[in-house]
């Protein structure tokens, strides 16, 4: 087994960014992730708020990190993580195809799609229910669409869908969005958006394909349906961080990885966590590229740091 100075996982933005850095300071690093990309990946809604770029979708603009990436050769190994430890001052992670081992590990895993859990929802994946608007928007020219949750990301995926279906609603359970202002006059301004709050979703049915949504005005306690092809499921996500224990990492609530935020560094030595995994409370790409980086030279001091001392 091939042992590592650093093992970084995750292939996000965070991860990306801390896998230049690393190279940039000729540490031997792996990069494990199941792909490239992370969430931005599989959206192609505008970015506006990333420097450099007045414009720029999710997919260009993780190739561009990704080409970057590329340019100093770090090795990549395509596997999901399932488990990780710490013998004898060096990591072991367990893929579901092989063992890694390093001297230091940065977890920029990121988050993934929170379910509904309701009726329907898991049954209809790939029928009619969605967790990714640049990979089957278009399938929906023409057609009713849901949008399921009011932020952000909501918004902003039913300002991409505008492109394609007739009529979009926005479902949020609250009793108002919590979208920013932009996003709001941006798809007040479309003219085929409509938005629902106090929208307690209870079902998604239909027969082959998604028929319908079914929710209850929580405001009235009706319940209430829509006639629909798609549902968008947009409520949010939870971080990754199912493969790190509790001996190596403290956690919120919210199962996010508590992290100083002034060195990236968890409780244990060696172990960082960069991006939207960890419990920082402003999920935006900038911050995770900006985690990443620090993570890595973090990393790079532990490590030198370590050898003066013949620890590792």
């Amino acid at each position: 087994m091939i042992s590592y100075d650093l093992i970084i996982i995750g292939g996000g933005p965070a991860g990306i960014t801390a896998g230049i850095y690393s190279a940039r300071r000729k540490l031997k690093t792996l990069l494990i992730t199941k792909d490239f990309g992370g969430q931005i990946a599989h959206k192609t809604v505008k970015i506006e708020n990333y420097p450099g770029f007045e414009q720029i979708s999710g997919r260009d603009l993780i190739e561009k990190l990704k080409n970057h990436f590329n340019f100093y050769g770090v090795l990549v190994e395509f596997e999901e993580i399932v488990e990780m430890s710490k013998s004898d001052n060096l990591f072991l992670v367990k893929g579901k195809d092989g063992v890694f081992s390093s001297r230091a590990v940065i977890v920029a895993s990121g988050a993934v799609p929170r379910f509904l859990n309701i009726p329907g929802e898991k049954d209809f994946i790939g029928r009619g229910v969605s967790y990714c608007t640049a990979c089957d928007g278009p399938m929906f020219s023409e057609k009713n669409i849901v949008v399921v949750g009011g932020g952000n990301a909501g918004f902003e995926a039913a300002i991409f869908l505008a492109n394609y279906a007739k009529k979009i609603f926005i479902l949020e359970s609250k009793d108002a969005v919590g979208a920013d202002a932009a996003n709001q006059e941006k798809a007040a301004s479309l003219g085929k958006i409509e938005i629902i709050t106090n929208a307690a979703i209870k079902e998604i049915a239909g027969k082959n394909f998604v028929e319908k949504i079914i929710y209850k005005d929580s405001a009235g306690e009706e319940e209430k349906e829509i006639k629909c092809e798609g549902v968008f499921i947009e409520a949010g996500y939870r971080p990754a961080s199912s493969f790190v224990k509790e001996d190596l990492a403290d956690f919120n609530s919210r199962k996010e990885i508590m992290v100083d935020f002034e060195t990236l560094k968890t409780k244990t030595p060696g172990l960082f966590a960069a991006g939207d995994v960890n419990a920082g409370k402003d999920k935006q790409i900038i911050i995770a590229c900006g985690q990443g980086a620090k993570a890595a030279l973090e990393a790079y001091n532990y490590l030198q740091e370590a050898e003066k001392e013949n620890k590792i």
